[in-house]
């Protein structure tokens, strides 16, 4: 299938990209002759010079990249930072209005739907101009200068001087749920947030040893946020990269020879190894982080992140029983488990020191996904029929609950099927909406929350934001359905309305949206490939990737349900309600908005640095 716009030819894949965030080739060609390249990278030009960014641009030769390895957006979003496109008030980009082909399923492969000369309710004389320089005046390189920029400015520069400050969250914190700190915000938005530095603080410990799940890695970057006192501590890298991926990750630690790795099996297509955890072994205990950023710098600084802190584990006496330990959740015993999938000899030490502790104080559930194909009873182990069972048995029928909105919000979106029917409501949304044991199987409103073009324009990093958010136009063409769930990332509440989500959570909210009967965190997009699908007329369930997230239930705190800060910001010691990291209610797409698409232009108006995103 191919469609003729303003855009050139693009040519639409029908294979479906299931997995997240390690797209197949783009398969887009442009009109003319040329011809679709491995991985689509986009332009991102401006009209003053590029500033010094972490990541290094791609010479011929692979180099040790400071991306993820086979993270096809991430790299065009890096490539974008180093050659930004200059947004330019020309006839031939903005002095007249482009007509927006369509097909007959009514997508539009639109630059913007904003009218001529209008950027939602700004008119483009109030934007900051750009003048074009003049190709025979060759500018002095300026290490200093950076792009203008109404929020991302501290993006380019050192951060501030307490930014790195690390303290210790309130110590009678219920629900050890925290965001990441983010540059750029007003300073009591990142009270009681915390940096990745703050994480490995000595603070919290004093480290000995320590393994790192993850999906992106810069191994060089990474180890200057240990502390220097555990810089040269043992490291062990569990990462998902084959062939010359992996042989690029090896080569990025050569400089470190107390970084280890561990390759993760993925045996069936499409997967990823998509887990963000830290174990964090320490003279004092033990300590467990499961989270959404990956090792890289970029996922650090501007973006809304989240993670689940452990307590402090402390070791059992010598001798104790093997259930010893186990928290009313069954924690230990489901992250055992969950180690125990990946079949690492790498791995065992790490399963022997956490028998070795006490986990008795974990209040939440753990919800994973490991690569395979599951019967019987297994089907309930990962992925959604894991949290099925959690929510059938742990949670209460709520009177009303079929007014009770279903909330999703993630970064990518994998395919879904022809209709809702496919997967979406008839098997992952049957999930979100089981409360206890209850036969009735109400059909509340399902919001899902996902960034418009608008929301990535105006971001702290501009359109390069879009480079973590990869939905793709091949994908996006064959379930146009799915669009009319979408709402805005919007968190005035937190401050984080620019800094677009890499965060992933699901929950159920009431109809006032002032209570939550459950809430998730976790690395798990809207995709198959994350939360499984059953095959074989519901008698087996597939799973892609490795992924993992934690389930807050009331009845693990005691409560009915959970009550929602309004203000979690700046966070005080003070018991309060749970802190969402988004604004509910959630916010509709208007007619006018349409979802991030990673691989298409956006060119009829400039986002916060003055430049527009153009594939190539």
């Amino acid at each position: 299938m191919s469609q003729d716009s303003q855009h050139g030819k693009w040519t639409i894949s029908s294979s479906d990209d299931d997995n997240d965030e390690a797209l197949p080739p783009s398969g887009t060609a442009t009109s003319g002759s040329r011809q679709p390249t491995e991985s689509s990278h986009s332009s991102y030009r401006s009209a003053t010079p590029s500033p010094p960014v972490e990541v290094k641009p791609e010479p011929a030769k692979p180099p040790v990249s400071s991306l993820a390895v086979g993270s096809e957006a991430r790299q065009s979003a890096a490539k974008n930072q180093l050659n930004p496109v200059k947004y330019e008030t020309s006839p031939s980009l903005a002095g007249k209005r482009k007509k927006v082909a369509s097909d007959s399923t009514g997508w539009a492969l639109s630059d913007s739907d904003e009218d001529d000369g209008e950027v939602k309710g700004k008119s483009l004389s109030d934007l900051p101009k750009k003048v074009p320089p003049n190709p025979k005046t060759k500018k002095p390189k300026v290490e200093s200068e950076r792009p203008p920029s109404p929020h991302g400015r501290l993006y380019y520069i050192d951060e501030p001087d307490d930014f790195f400050e690390s303290c210790l969250p309130p110590l009678n914190d219920t629900y050890r749920f925290y965001l990441n700190k983010v540059t750029g915000l007003e300073k009591k938005y990142n009270s009681g947030a915390l940096h990745i530095r703050d994480i490995l603080s000595p603070l919290f410990g004093t480290l000995k040893e320590s393994v790192q799940f993850n999906y992106c890695f810069d191994i060089a970057w990474m180890v200057k946020q240990y502390p220097s006192e555990f810089r040269d501590r043992p490291v062990l890298i569990i990462h998902g990269d084959k062939r010359e991926a992996k042989a690029r990750l090896i080569q990025q630690a050569q400089p470190f020879p107390h970084v280890r790795f561990c390759q993760a099996k993925l045996d069936i297509a499409f997967g990823t190894h998509h887990t963000k955890m830290m174990l964090l072994w320490y003279e004092e205990g033990f300590r467990v982080i499961i989270l959404t950023s990956n090792l890289i710098r970029a996922d650090w600084y501007q973006k809304t992140q989240g993670m689940w802190m452990s307590p402090l584990y402390p070791r059992l006496p010598k001798e104790s029983s093997a259930s010893a330990g186990e928290s009313p959740t069954f924690f230990k015993r489901d992250l055992l488990e969950y180690l125990a999938s990946y079949r690492a000899p790498e791995l065992e030490e790490w399963i022997q020191r956490i028998k070795e502790h006490d986990l008795s104080e974990t209040r939440v559930y753990l919800v994973g996904s490991t690569p395979g194909r599951y019967v019987g009873s297994d089907m309930e182990r990962w992925g959604h029929l894991r949290l099925r069972k959690l929510l059938y048995e742990h949670t209460n029928p709520i009177p009303g609950e079929e007014r009770w909105p279903v909330i999703g919000q993630f970064s990518s979106i994998g395919s879904m099927g022809l209709d809702k029917s496919k997967w979406l409501a008839g098997e992952f949304q049957r999930t979100l909406t089981t409360l206890g044991k209850s036969s009735l199987r109400p059909d509340p409103p399902m919001h899902l929350l996902y960034p418009s073009v608008e929301d990535v324009r105006m971001s702290l990093e501009g359109y390069p934001a879009g480079g973590s958010l990869p939905y793709s136009i091949q994908t996006a063409q064959k379930q146009l359905w799915l669009h009319s769930y979408f709402h805005r990332w919007k968190a005035e509440a937190t401050g984080r309305s620019h800094a677009m989500p890499h965060i992933k959570t699901y929950m159920r909210a009431s109809p006032d949206f002032s209570q939550l009967a459950w809430f998730l965190v976790t690395s798990a997009n809207l995709s198959k490939a994350a939360w499984g699908a059953l095959e074989k007329n519901n008698t087996q369930m597939m799973v892609r990737s490795y992924e993992l997230g934690v389930l807050y239930l009331p009845s693990a705190f005691g409560m009915k349900t959970f009550s929602v800060d309004k203000n979690p910001f700046p966070v005080s010691a003070s018991f309060s309600g749970f802190p969402v990291p988004f604004d509910l209610p959630p916010t509709s797409y208007t007619t006018k908005d349409q979802p991030w698409i990673w691989n298409i232009p956006y060119s009829q108006a400039p986002d916060t640095h003055g430049n527009i995103w153009v594939p190539s």
